[in-house]
């Protein structure tokens, strides 16, 4: 019975222990290997580390060749932290300390140089700025560079990033690009870089030796509008081997004639949006005469003066707030209203009143007025003319496209010109001074039957016109500098704004204003611009002759005249 047993309880025994033995086994096999892969991961990752820092160390090499094939080396290496480096070097804040000859990122402090890591960024220390050097580059490792880091920023999370970098390698691709610019393009979610992108893969595959590709190239150059895409079309299709290929050499010209006709487009809408420009700019310096001039029958030659305050007031507020730009832009604009309309109440109290029904007599006045004005603004300001800064928001350009850019500031004045309009339009139409302005300038003599006091009524109309020339002297500043005759710039063609849309008529001015204004730009690119005003002004005059009283004649006392 024992005998029996005992095999058994021994096997029984046996085989939990050997179980045991067997997981303890495998347990600790993988915890080994784990150990060993760590291990061999860390070493490694010492190696790459000690390998990218040597070639950090490369880059204050003095030869340039070292230095290029340091760059190499880095940018192959794909690591993240090499984009910052770069960065640096391309900033000229990388340098070597000359006594261990190590590299370090530096930041300029007071007595010296604060040290960072290369690769990590990490403050290290600080060094006296005789004991630095700058690593330098040629001209050569810069656009290596600058290609590198356009690579480095197509996968950045920044959008500006990867449309700025997007765009370098349109205006620089190469064959080896892509590969990753297909990368970047399976990744990006943006349309407008997705389309760039397209873009700068098909200026690669335009000559590609495969023909489907180029066809394919060929169609997506031909929707855009970037001047790389139409020298890419040109160069192929100057080439003689094309005629042999005639889907190509189709493909080709059609992609170039739908370019050719959207850049027509193109100019033709460009030409517009300045003239609407140059028309909002007639209208400001223009509506404020069309007041005048329509209710009181005033021809006033120092409107162009009154301008050019509202242009010095905008200069003198952005002394005193140099350091809020925008703010004082805006500040300007009540401040030039109020200046320049005190200065015209003053003119029309002591100049203008004594002349009323007297036309020739208060045109010679008031450019004696002009003249005096001008003088005034050289003894305060010098003859010298004056920067006024234009704040960021107005500064730079839309790019609709790759052949049409919309600059802010005439875009923001385009805008304010309006604003201005119909804020005067609802004083007009909407306030109690408008009432009775309206009611001088059909009919003064039964005005003031009804008790209105058109003595009063004159000096605040005549007020009002000149603070809205002053506001058009904030406009201008931020087209032109500012200088003692930037008015007489404007006056001959405000006269003929109010003219041409008909004396008093604010919705003429409006109309003649963008008129001459498109008109105007359209011829210069055939005329110049010189003899493109010559042309406008002999067309107003004949035009006159046809209509004297404009093309919205206004009605009352001024249609009497």
């Amino acid at each position: 019975m024992y005998k029996t047993t005992s095999p058994r309880w021994r096997g029984e025994a046996l085989e939990p222990i050997a179980g045991l033995t067997m997981k303890s086994i495998t347990i600790i096999a993988a915890l080994f290997w784990l150990i060993m892969l760590c291990s061999m991961q860390a070493r490694a990752e010492e190696t790459e580390e000690a390998q990218l820092r040597q070639h950090i160390v490369q880059l204050a090499n003095s030869s340039f060749t070292t230095k290029g094939e340091a760059v190499d080396a880095l940018i192959a290496s794909d690591d993240e932290r090499v984009a910052g480096l770069l960065q640096a070097l391309q900033d000229g804040v990388l340098y070597l300390r000359k006594d261990d000859k190590q590299v370090f990122v530096i930041k300029e402090k007071d007595a010296g140089y604060s040290l960072h890591d290369p690769l990590t960024g990490v403050a290290i220390g600080n060094a006296d700025s005789d004991v630095m050097k700058k690593i330098i580059l040629n001209n050569q490792l810069r656009v290596k560079i600058r290609d590198a880091m356009a690579r480095f920023q197509l996968f950045s999370r920044e959008r500006a990033q990867r449309l700025s970098a997007v765009q370098q390698l349109i205006e620089r691709s190469s064959p080896e690009m892509a590969p990753q610019l297909q990368k970047a393009l399976g990744k990006e979610s943006d349309a407008l870089i997705k389309e760039k992108l397209a873009l700068a893969l098909a200026l690669i595959r335009i000559n590609d030796s495969d023909n489907f590709e180029r066809l394919h190239a060929v169609e997506i150059l031909g929707q855009s509008l970037e001047p790389a895409a139409r020298a890419a079309l040109d160069s192929v299709f100057q080439k003689e081997n094309l005629a042999e290929d005639k889907n190509l050499y189709k493909a080709v010209q059609t992609a170039l004639a739908s370019i050719k006709r959207k850049l027509a487009l193109n100019e033709l809408l460009e030409t517009f949006y300045f003239g609407i420009s140059l028309g909002s700019v007639l209208l400001l310096a223009a509506i404020g005469l069309a007041i005048t001039f329509g209710v009181m029958g005033v021809i006033n030659m120092a409107h162009g003066e009154l301008i050019m305050l509202g242009a010095y007031t905008t200069y003198v507020v952005q002394q005193l707030m140099p350091n809020h730009i925008g703010l004082s832009l805006l500040v300007a604009i009540p401040a030039a209203f109020i200046v320049s309309g005190l200065v015209g109440i003053a003119i029309e109290r002591g100049v203008i009143r004594f002349l009323y029904g007297r036309p020739l007599e208060t045109l010679l006045a008031t450019f004696g007025v002009s003249l005096i004005l001008q003088q005034a603004v050289r003894t305060i300001f010098t003859p010298l003319n004056r920067q006024v800064e234009t704040p960021s928001w107005m500064s730079g350009s839309f790019d609709v496209n790759g052949a049409l850019s919309l600059t802010y500031n005439r875009f923001y004045i385009i805008i304010f010109s309006i604003l201005v309009f119909l804020a005067l339009l609802a004083i007009l139409k909407r306030t109690a001074l408008g009432l009775q302005v309206r009611a001088v300038a059909q009919n003064r003599q039964m005005a003031r039957a009804m008790g209105i006091r058109t003595e009063r009524v004159d000096a605040l109309t005549f007020g009002l016109g000149s603070g809205i020339a002053g506001v058009a002297g904030v406009a201008l500043s931020q087209l032109t500098n500012v200088g003692p005759n930037l008015g007489q710039s404007y006056i001959i063609d405000s006269f003929m704004v109010v003219v041409f849309g008909g004396v008093g008529n604010l919705w003429g001015t409006l109309v003649a204003a963008m008129s001459l204004g498109v008109v105007n730009k359209i011829l210069e690119p055939f005329s110049g611009a010189v003899l493109a005003k010559i042309l406008v002004l002999v067309f107003i005059i004949l035009f006159i002759q046809k209509r004297p009283r404009g093309l919205f004649p206004q009605k009352g006392r001024a249609a009497e005249g």
